[in-house]
């Protein structure tokens, strides 16, 4: 389980050349005792993944590079 290590292996992801996700799904705290939401996951990412001089790509970049399309509204 990643849980509260989830930043700590985004940064280790960088520094190894991979891609960083995040997710509500592998950890549910933003700090101890503070539940997170998924928005404020990805800011805290974007944000360590930034500073340490890595490119941030957005949904649409990822989908690009993933030959995924955008799904139809439900």
């Amino acid at each position: 389980s990643i849980g509260r290590n989830q930043m700590a292996y985004a940064a280790a992801a960088v520094l190894a050349g991979g891609n960083v996700r995040v997710g509500l799904e592998d950890n549910l705290w933003l700090d101890k005792g503070v539940l997170a939401t998924n928005a404020q996951l990805v800011e805290r990412a974007v944000s360590i993944v930034s500073n340490m001089g890595a490119r941030v790509i957005g949904p649409d970049e990822v989908r690009k590079k993933l030959n995924l399309t955008k799904r139809a509204p439900l």
